[in-house]
C-alpha cells in the first residue's frame, strides 16, 4: 500500500521507524526487534538508511521481511555520497523487492563525503526528481519545523522544501519537535507559501536523558522549559527517565491528534517496549 492513500483515509495513524545494523553479526537482533514491533499493527514502518549507504543491504531486507509480515514499509534513500549509476541500481532493488514508498534524502555530511565538487547530488530535490521520473514510487520528504541547522532562515529552508515538492514529493515528514505550538505555526507557513502536501509528525520519545542533549544539538531541536525539567529530574534514574519521556510524547501525540493532525510517526530506536506502551496508551483513540 502506498502512503498517501493510508494518510488520505482521514484515520489516525501510528507508525514507526527502525534502523538497520550496521554489521551483519548484529542483523537479527534488528530483525527480532522490527519484527515485534510490526506486530503493533502499525499504519506503516520506517528503515533508515546509513551514512553514505553505509547500511543500504540491510536496509532492504529489513524493508523486505516487513512487507512479508504484511506491514507497509517506507524504505530510507540518501543521495550525498552516491552516484546516479548507484541511486538507480538501490530503486530497481526496492522496486523489484516490492516496495512502494520511499523517503528521499540528501544525507548527513560526514567527513568522507565533504567534496562536493564529487557530487552528482547536491540536494533531496534532485533525488525526488530522479525518481519520479521513471519510477511509480510513493515518495516522502523530510522537513525541519524549527528550520534545517544548515539554513541561515527559515524562509530559505521553506523556499528549498518547496522545490522538493514541486519535484514530486507526495508527503512530507518532520524531524522531531518537542513543542506541538512549533509544529502548527510552521504547517501555517508552509500553506501560506502554496506546500499543501499531508505533513505527517515525527516525534521521539525520550528515553535517556543524557543522550538528548547531542540529539538536539545534531537535528536542531530544541526543548522547552517543561521538558528541561523533567530531564533534570529524572535523567539519572532511568526507569523514571523512560516512564517520564513515554509520557510527554504520548501527550503530544494525544494534542496532534486533537488538532488535526491525523498521521504521527514514532522514532521508536528499535525499541519494542516504548512502542508498545505508546501504542497502548492511544489505543482506544486510534481504535
Amino acid at each position: 500500500m502506498k502512503i498517501i492513500d493510508i494518510i488520505k483515509s482521514g484515520k489516525p495513524s501510528l507508525s514507526f521507524e527502525v534502523f538497520p545494523p550496521k554489521t551483519s553479526d548484529s542483523f537479527d537482533g534488528v530483525k527480532k526487534a522490527s519484527e515485534e514491533i510490526a506486530t503493533l499493527s502499525p499504519s506503516f514502518m520506517s528503515v533508515t538508511y546509513g551514512a553514505g549507504g553505509g547500511t543500504s543491504e540491510y536496509t532492504l531486507k529489513i524493508a523486505q521481511n516487513l512487507q512479508s509480515k504484511g506491514v507497509t514499509a517506507l524504505a530510507h534513500l540518501t543521495c550525498v555520497n552516491s552516484t546516479k549509476e548507484e541511486v538507480e541500481m538501490r530503486l530497481k532493488m526496492l522496486k523489484k523487492s516490492g516496495i512502494e514508498n520511499v523517503l528521499a534524502l540528501r544525507g548527513d555530511i560526514t567527513p568522507e563525503n565533504q567534496n562536493r565538487e564529487k557530487w552528482d547530488y547536491h540536494y533531496a530535490n534532485e533525488l525526488v526528481t530522479q525518481i519520479k521520473k521513471e519510477y511509480d514510487f510513493c515518495v516522502g520528504g523530510a522537513c525541519y519545523p524549527e528550520g534545517h541547522p544548515e539554513c541561515e532562515t527559515q524562509s530559505l529552508d521553506i523556499k528549498n522544501l518547496k522545490r522538493k515538492v514541486e519535484a514530486g514529493c507526495d508527503f512530507l515528514t518532520t524531524q522531531m519537535f518537542f513543542d506541538n505550538n512549533i509544529l502548527y505555526n510552521f504547517i501555517y507557513k508552509l500553506r501560506e507559501n502554496g506546500i499543501n502536501v499531508p505533513i505527517i509528525a515525527g516525534i521521539m520519545p525520550v528515553t535517556n536523558g543524557k543522550q538528548i542533549k547531542r540529539t538536539c544539538a545534531l537535528s536542531g531541536s530544541v526543548l522547552p522549559q517543561r521538558f528541561k525539567a523533567i530531564v533534570d529530574k529524572y535523567s539519572d534514574n532511568p526507569e523514571a527517565m523512560k516512564q517520564a519521556g513515554i509520557a510527554y510524547a504520548t501527550e503530544q501525540i494525544i494534542d496532534l491528534y486533537a488538532n488535526g493532525i491525523n498521521v504521527v510517526h514514532i522514532y521508536s530506536m528499535n525499541k519494542f517496549d516504548v512502542a508498545k506502551k505508546i501504542r497502548d496508551n492511544i489505543s482506544e483513540i486510534i481504535k
